[in-house]
């Protein structure tokens, strides 16, 4: 039997701290994998679904995009990944009975992990206007709505079209196919809040926006420098890799402004060393890095490099570079070189709060290294500076060649288990004129071409009256994005709100004056159509596509896949009143794709590149490997055909005496926005989540004791005092002037409109904050 969802929120009066941990997984992993399954799925499920995950005639796990190896073990899965499946797994239920007892104000009350945990949506939902609780409404009727609605638009971008990263790659690409038919590129994503930075600086660089490695680098790197990233918690498979790494010779730096377990040591649960035998150290450096100084990090590293390399009697002078590389394959290493020249030791001291002779040691380790990858995540990607910093990762990997050859590249872990996969299929509010010919060509129309709204820009918009409909393909748009409470107010001036979702959120209850649930399948489930059961496909952070298939019942038989969602829409959106196709749409036999999914990668085989035989491909076990100029033959499809060295004035965070330089972050009990219980393990934390951690000089020097209670307020130049009240102070190992604590809960904390330069991320690594004492009496 499953166990029962909770009635009750967090009760963080009962919140516990605990010193923190030094190594990740083990026996304890375990046991709370199972803990958390057990509870979800009950024995018999759990048994038939883990053993699933990741397998190459099972399904692609809903959590993160790390890839499989080609050989697979018979768990193929790790803790967060357990987590992840009985969330969606869950025998618990939402019918329309539990939505005509609580309503929505009620419902805005429960915590996000209450709300979460009450399990799988059940048939489609409506939010009449002036309604306070959502009845059923047929598949027919909802549909209808939504296509009525967007069709009375005076302006096809009045509409916005949100993605997350579950997403399969056919549900994207009809997707937006069906928005652009519609006539808009107002495509935001969840990339736009996580790695857009990424994307936005390694195209630039070397031509591509995706990392450049493969496992089998990883495995033959001999220096791995991982900054900003906590696999441990986010990742956890990525230290099966790492251990692996260690055990051919790597050496491994850990950049992070706090000490993660997962960063220091390995109990890996699939070996006797790792359960009984004291596993793997990994991290042979620990650099603890102020929040946003891994720009002045990466250009220590590149002025160390230049001096070795000019240093008279050094037995490194004139080798330190790869010369014929960059000679052959770069431009702009004069103006690179210059900036880093021009560069103080005493400014990167200053900026990144490490001492010269640390930054020192680890150019000491690029110089031993003849293969080098970097890999980093949101520690690097979420600051005003975040694209800069990125280019000077680039710079420095260029320096010695490590781009391109075997044990050596960029590597940015992405998050969700799709959303490297959605991005290439079209879920961009700018995809490449390139991509818009062959799209046309292959449905006969013409796609708008002017670039759409991104995440910040549909918020703004939809603030600013410019927007009346929002969809959301899957995730809690309104607990994933910044400065919460003007988010609410935007979506709340909307006509209609829709999201496509298999759990309860917040996003369903912060809403237009009209609101839709549409409840849709798993990643687990049993995907059958017209044309038989279907598989989908999905590409992971190293460029790898592989197909998933579901083999549980659905959770109802009132559920819709989304690719059968999005057909039927768009069925519906592009009919004339009199039969007919509305002149413009994209020539489509929306019902025949919808049948069978291999019709749609049909078209994708005909659009995207890298895809051809498609479905050949994927019957192969383990998928295939999408082309990546750069990794495969040192070709860089960028305006000079050449990677760029880029020179970038260095820039870290100024914060006013009294504050503090806040990140917001995930407990291990979560994923992105979806709490899986009360805990964060590894840090300490036990029963609640309202904590800020800040070094103990910081609370000396503020008068704060530890273990009081405070209001985190931030400052922005708007001078707008946004607070999120009754957080635990926790004296904890950061950096001085540095403070973390967990989102969603401290997104209202982020301004919308302090995001990163070129990318437009929202800067949540870098929040200035003043912490004021909680009354007693409050």
């Amino acid at each position: 039997m499953a166990g029962k969802a909770p009635q009750e929120n967090i009760n963080e009066q009962q919140l516990t701290v605990r010193s923190m941990q030094k190594k990740a997984v083990g026996i304890p992993g375990i046991l709370h994998s199972m803990e958390v399954s057990l509870n979800q799925m009950g024995p018999l499920r759990t048994a038939q679904t883990l053993l699933k995950i990741n397998q190459k005639d099972g399904f692609d796990c809903p959590g993160c995009a790390w890839p499989e190896a080609e050989q697979r073990h018979a768990a193929e899965f790790c803790e967060n990944g357990a987590k992840a499946v009985a969330e969606e797994a869950t025998k618990r239920r939402v019918p329309p009975s539990f939505f005509a007892k609580h309503s929505i104000n009620e419902l805005r009350e429960w915590d996000d992990f209450r709300l979460g945990q009450q399990g799988r949506l059940t048939d489609p939902m409506f939010l009449a206007e002036g309604s306070d609780h959502y009845v059923p409404v047929s598949w027919e009727r909802a549909l209808g709505l939504l296509a009525d609605e967007l069709k009375a638009l005076n302006d096809p971008n009045e509409a916005i079209f949100y993605t997350s990263g579950r997403t399969s790659n056919e549900a994207a690409f009809l997707y937006q196919l069906m928005v652009r038919g519609l006539g808009t590129n107002n495509l935001p994503d969840c990339s736009n809040m996580c790695h857009e930075s990424s994307g936005s600086a390694l195209t630039e660089t070397i031509g591509i926006g995706k990392g450049s490695v493969s496992l089998e680098d990883m495995y033959q790197a001999e220096l791995i420098i991982i900054a900003g990233q906590n696999p441990g918690t986010n990742h956890p498979r990525m230290l099966s890799a790492l251990e692996k790494a260690k055990k051919n010779g790597a050496v491994i730096v850990a950049v992070n402004p706090l000490p993660e377990a997962g960063l220091m040591r390995f109990d890996n649960p699939q070996t006797v060393r790792g359960l009984v035998g004291g596993g793997t150290a990994l991290a042979d450096d620990f650099l603890q890095i102020k929040l946003g100084g891994d720009q002045a990090l990466f250009q220590g590293l590149g002025k160390f490099l230049l001096e070795e390399q000019r240093r008279p009697g050094s037995p490194h002078e004139g080798r330190v570079f790869d010369t014929a590389f960059i000679e052959e394959n770069t431009t702009g290493l004069g103006e690179c070189l210059a900036q880093l020249e021009a560069v103080t030791w005493e400014e990167i001291v200053t900026a990144s709060g490490l001492s010269e002779e640390q930054i020192r040691a680890t150019g000491a380790r690029l110089l031993a290294s003849t293969a080098t990858v970097v890999c980093w995540a949101m520690g690097l990607t979420q600051h005003k500076h975040s694209v800069p910093t990125l280019r000077d990762v680039v710079n420095v990997l260029l320096l010695q060649g490590n781009i391109g050859k075997p044990g050596a590249g960029v590597c940015p872990v992405r998050g969700h288990s799709n959303v490297q996969g959605d991005r290439t299929m079209g879920i961009f509010e700018r995809m490449p004129p390139s991509f818009h010919d062959a799209l046309d060509a292959e449905f006969d129309f013409a796609s708008p071409r002017a670039n759409g709204f991104d995440t910040v820009a549909a918020i703004e918009a939809m603030r600013d009256g410019l927007a009346r409909v929002f969809v959301g393909m899957g995730g809690n748009f309104v607990r994933a994005t910044p400065d919460s409470n003007v988010t609410e107010a935007a979506m709340a001036k909307l006509s209609l709100t829709v999201q496509i979702s298999t759990k309860l959120n917040k996003s369903h209850l912060h809403v237009g004056r009209q609101a839709l649930i549409l409840p849709t399948l798993g990643r687990t489930e049993r995907d059958t159509q017209a044309g038989g059961d279907q598989r989908v496909t999905v590409e992971d952070s190293m460029s790898a596509v592989h197909a998933s298939r579901g083999r549980l019942a659905p959770a109802s038989d009132n559920l819709l896949s989304e690719v059968a969602i999005v057909a039927r829409l768009a069925e519906l959106l592009f009919a004339t009143d009199d039969g007919g196709t509305r002149p413009g749409a994209p020539v489509a036999d929306w019902p025949a794709l919808a049948a069978d999914y291999s019709r749609i990668r049909a078209h994708i085989a005909n659009v995207v590149p890298g895809f051809e035989d498609f479905e050949a491909k994927i019957d192969r076990p383990g998928g295939f490997i999408l082309p990546h100029g750069p990794r495969d033959s040192r070709s860089f499809s960028t305006e000079s055909g050449k990677a760029h060295f880029t020179a970038n004035p260095l820039e870290y965070p100024k914060v006013p005496a009294g504050r503090l330089l806040l990140q917001t972050l995930r407990s291990h009990d979560q994923y992105n926005t979806t709490i899986y219980g009360k805990d964060d393990r590894y840090r300490g934390i036990k029963n609640g989540r309202r904590v800020v951690f800040v070094n103990a000089a910081d609370l000396a020097a503020l008068g704060i004791a530890d273990g009081a209670m405070v209001d985190l307020v931030s400052e922005w130049k708007d001078g707008v005092d946004r607070r999120a009240p009754d957080f635990r102070v926790v004296a904890y190992s950061t950096p001085v002037g540095c403070a973390a604590a967990y989102y969603p809960e401290t997104n209202v904390l982020v301004p919308l409109d302090s995001t990163a330069d070129v990318s437009g991320t929202p800067t949540s690594k870098s929040v200035v904050v003043r912490l004021e004492p909680v009354p007693a009496l409050r």
